[in-house]
Formats: C-alpha cells, sequence, structure tokens
C-alpha cells in the first residue's frame, strides 16, 4: 500500500477512532472517522497535501475547490503544495456586501477539481458542485483522502464525476490489521458495518 506513513499518522492523530460511535443518521458505528482534526497535526497535514497533490498532477484543472468546512484547511495545504489557486463554494450565501455564493477569483469556463475529506453517501458533494456550477465552473473529478463509500459503489461516477481517492477504508483496515495497529475483531466488525 503507498502512503503507509500517512494512513499510520491518521491512525495515531485519532482521524480514525474505533469504538461505539452515534453517527448523524442515528446508526451506531464501530468505526469514526474524524478528518478535521488534521488541523492539529501541521506534519500529518503537509503529508496528506502530498498525498492529493500526487493524485491531483494527473488531472485537467485550472484551480481547487474545497468543500465547506472539513476540506477548506486541507484544500489550503493542496493549494500552498501545488501552487494552484483555490476556490470554495458557502455553505450560506452572504447576505450583505458582494453576496457571492463562491468564494475566490475564477472565470466562468474554469476547470475545477473539487477537493473533500472523505465520500460516504456523496450528497454533499453534489450541493458543492451545484454551487460551482451555478457561477460558470465546470467539475470532472473529484478527490478525498479517504473513500467510505460501500465497496462498489461509485456515487459520483452515477452523476458524471471521476472520484479519486489517496485510500478506501477497506485498504486501510487491511493495512492496519496486517500491521498489527489495530486487532482483528475491531476491523471485522467495521467491515461488517461499511456492507
Amino acid at each position: 500500500m503507498k502512503n503507509k506513513l500517512l494512513a499510520d499518522g491518521l491512525l495515531e492523530a485519532g482521524c480514525v477512532k474505533f469504538g461505539e460511535f452515534t453517527l448523524k443518521s442515528g446508526a451506531t458505528s464501530p468505526i469514526y472517522i474524524d478528518l478535521r482534526r488534521l488541523v492539529a497535526f501541521p506534519a500529518l497535514l503537509k503529508e496528506a497535501a502530498k498525498a492529493y497533490a500526487e493524485i491531483m498532477r494527473g488531472l485537467a484543472f485550472e484551480q481547487l475547490a474545497a468543500l465547506p468546512y472539513a476540506a477548506m484547511p486541507i484544500g489550503t495545504a493542496i493549494s500552498l503544495e501545488g501552487s494552484w489557486g483555490m476556490v470554495y463554494p458557502r455553505k450560506e450565501v452572504k447576505e450583505y456586501g458582494t453576496k457571492v455564493q463562491v468564494e475566490g477569483v475564477f472565470a466562468a469556463g474554469q476547470t475545477v477539481v473539487v477537493i473533500d475529506d472523505l465520500i460516504s453517501s456523496g450528497g454533499s458533494k453534489l450541493e458543492g458542485i451545484r454551487k460551482l456550477s451555478s457561477v460558470g465552473l465546470h467539475v470532472e473529478d473529484i478527490v478525498v483522502l479517504i473513500d467510505r463509500q460501500p465497496e462498489g459503489v461509485d456515487f459520483m461516477g452515477e452523476h458524471g464525476y471521476k472520484l479519486h481517492s489517496v485510500f478506501s477504508l477497506p485498504e486501510l483496515l487491511d493495512h492496519w490489521e496486517e500491521s498489527g495497529k489495530v486487532d482483528a475483531e475491531m476491523t471485522a466488525k467495521a467491515r461488517e458495518f461499511l456492507k
């Protein structure tokens, strides 16, 4: 597996936890991913930005578009790593000043690559893409750190976008189990939950 140090760093930083967690949906999960914690670990954030940038160097785009809020610091780190400009769709449109939906400097017709921390269902990605499209920006690719969708699910592909991820969750579980970082019982529970 590529990026083993990054994978282990995510676990050590508490960005991925095992136990019993109540999700937004109300379901109980044996695994919880909180990539907002990356901001507390600058060296780890920098490693994550390098891994994103490696994928992005193979894509065609003018700027990156980070989705609020979790991807904002990640997007900034990627922007610095690759010297790419960044825009972002606002969660809520400003009611004063410029009243813009998308912050940053851009021109209609430009292609942006969407950056987010992870993908579960994909709904929030579509919402962000709609805002970017409404100001004339074109999206083809989405890059995330962790793809936690059930294996074989290509939600973004069904909507005409190419999803790229640094890691899939099953790949991380395999690595952590093989390296002895997480016991087999916990990874088995997580795999069962992800089905």
